[in-house]
């Protein structure tokens, strides 16, 4: 079996003689600028109009077909194909000489009229012909026959480590992120419409909060001193409340030093938004109201997700934290001891570590046994405070359930927002003792942050806040299954030399 090594390095060489070639006829094949008249799709839709008018387009040969003294070239620019069929007679010799020198991959300008061929696909004549970029490495092989894809460059590893090729020859892979684009613009027309101010907060941080997660280290070297990667951007964001600000949000990367699978990736994309003088109710609200117009803005409210279909456009349920546990367990886990809760996971096939706290162990039995089975939009209410160290306790007058609320969709996590706590002594109290969890080894448990409480107790207003996960939310629109698919260079391991 030839090597592939090998065989690609021949075509290298191969299209390296070309492009000396090239240059030899005296040909630039690199050159500064190209204007093109229309786009593929244009040409297309408006057929009628733009027969036998002149043209002008420029794109990536993704098929070509030399037939003696003409050839057909199929030419892929960002909105779509369009064949070219260029003759000879129609450019003269020496310009046809230097086509013969173009191989699938290559960049072209082409000038010509429109009109449609015997078989009836609308194509340009061309009658002026310009090299606009040579390429010599060879893309992937990808055969088309009567519209339908085979043989494509499928390999998901290999597209994630080189994205640049996914979005040549998949054209889904590329439909993807132009929906993820119109996703987050969405979400940002929606906020900005309600007077939501969009600001930028520290991504190195001196002492990371706002999620209990592991973060990334680094060092600064002119301050000679330790920082993080932020984990949210909620603290400081509610700083800005503090200030004077009503009414903000970021959307912005934030990195976790935790494992990677399906849903998971270190860096990713998060929306948080804070609201003066809402609470989480008013939150629900807002949330759906986001995921509602970003569904249509691609496509409506009834999406595919695996093999279910979901109707976006029904009311969201509510359902509470300690009702949906009961329901799966037959048992009350708000009046039952550690061991018991720790027999319900055994029982249930769920491993964990028997040091964990209450918190880790009920956390560890909702997403087990709840979260799987939430497929239709389901607002999860009410949380435990073991589990919520930043949200105020519920106004019923409970003591060990606060004002918090998880979005789960299709069984998984969209969103998380709270009735934010803003009684600073409280809010000392509840970090003491998530700094106690980390001392006896919970690396997720978030430190105190002293600037942060300092700022507290200045005076924070009575504020909503929640945090949604783009990459999930562009998944779930989407219809794709693995976070690595809407992210258009996820973290991978190193190569192997």
């Amino acid at each position: 079996m030839p090597d592939k090594n090998n065989s690609i390095k021949q075509i290298i060489e191969f299209r390296v003689e070309k492009l000396n070639k090239l240059r030899e006829l005296g040909v630039e094949p690199y050159p500064h600028k190209y204007e093109p008249s229309h786009k593929s799709i244009e040409i297309i839709s408006n057929f009628n109009e733009l027969e036998n008018q002149n043209v002008c387009v420029a794109g990536r040969i993704m098929a070509l077909r030399k037939m003696g003294k003409a050839s057909f070239v199929q030419v892929k620019d960002n909105q779509g194909k369009i064949q070219i069929f260029i003759k000879k007679d129609n450019v003269s010799e020496d310009v046809y000489d230097v086509f013969n020198l173009m191989d699938i991959g290559d960049f072209i300008g082409v000038n010509g009229f429109v009109f449609k061929t015997k078989v009836g696909e609308i194509s340009i004549s061309a009658e002026k012909f310009t090299v606009l970029s040579k390429s010599i490495r060879p893309l992937p092989i990808v055969k088309e026959k009567d519209g339908e894809v085979y043989d494509a460059f499928k390999d998901k590893e290999l597209r994630y480590r080189n994205r640049h090729l996914d979005l040549i020859v998949n054209d889904e892979t590329r439909e993807t992120f132009i929906k993820r684009t119109k996703i987050v613009n969405e979400i940002r027309n929606t906020l900005n419409s309600k007077q939501f101010l969009e600001v930028e907060t520290p991504v190195l941080q001196p002492i990371y909060g706002g999620a209990n997660a592991r973060p990334f280290t680094t060092h600064h070297n002119a301050l000679d001193q330790k920082l993080f990667l932020r984990i949210a951007d909620e603290l400081y964001l509610k700083r800005l409340i503090i200030g004077g600000f009503e009414k903000v949000y970021e959307m912005s990367k934030d990195f976790r030093n935790e494992g990677m699978d399906r849903n998971h990736n270190p860096e990713f994309t998060m929306l948080e938004f804070y609201w003066a003088y809402a609470d989480y109710q008013d939150c629900m609200h807002l949330v759906e109201e986001l995921i509602r117009n970003a569904a249509k803005t691609i496509g409506g409210l009834k999406i595919k997700w695996g093999e279910f279909e979901i109707d976006l456009s029904q009311k969201f349920e509510k359902k509470s934290f300690y009702k949906l546990l009961e329901e799966a367990t037959g048992s009350d886990l708000s009046k039952i001891t550690k061991n018991e809760m720790l027999e319900l996971c055994d029982v249930n096939s769920i491993k964990i570590d028997k040091n964990s706290n209450i918190g880790q162990i009920l956390d560890a039995l909702m997403s087990n046994l709840v979260e799987p089975k939430l497929i239709n939009p389901t607002f999860v209410i009410d949380y435990p405070k073991s589990i919520s160290p930043l949200a105020k306790l519920k106004r019923d007058g409970s003591k060990d359930i606060v004002e918090r609320f998880e979005l789960f969709i299709g069984g998984s996590e969209f969103a998380n927002s709270f009735s934010e706590l803003n009684d600073p002594l409280d809010q000392r109290s509840r970090l003491e003792e998530q700094s106690k969890l980390k001392d006896q080894g919970d690396e997720e448990a978030q430190p105190i942050d002293e600037e942060f409480i300092k700022a507290m107790e200045i005076g924070m207003p009575p504020t909503g806040g929640v945090g949604i996960g783009i990459d999930r939310l562009v998944m779930l629109l989407t219809n794709n299954r693995w976070i690595r698919d809407v992210i258009l260079f996820p973290t991978m391991k190193s190569e192997k030399e």
